[in-house]
């Protein structure tokens, strides 16, 4: 990659959901663009409880959890 997902992070000012598996072999990358994320007061992340990070995007049981928080967020957010 020729550029890190956490770079420029503090200028997200608006609410911010992040939804990762907590199995996921990328949740590195995720906690760090999250910590970075210093211009919201409104942050969150969700974490899949057994989710790799591909599971996420097929697996019912996982996509029905983040559907449901995506709504919840939503709700509260926009």
């Amino acid at each position: 990659m020729s550029f890190d997902a956490s770079d420029n992070a503090d200028l997200i000012n608006q609410p911010l959901l992040m939804i990762a598996g907590k199995n996921a072999d990328t949740f590195y990358m995720t906690e760090k663009v999250f910590s970075s994320a210093t211009g919201t007061n409104k942050k969150e992340l969700f974490l899949i409880p057994g989710a790799t990070h591909i599971e996420t995007y097929w697996k019912k049981e996982y996509v029905d959890m983040a559907v449901n928080k995506l709504v919840q967020f939503y709700n509260e957010n926009l």
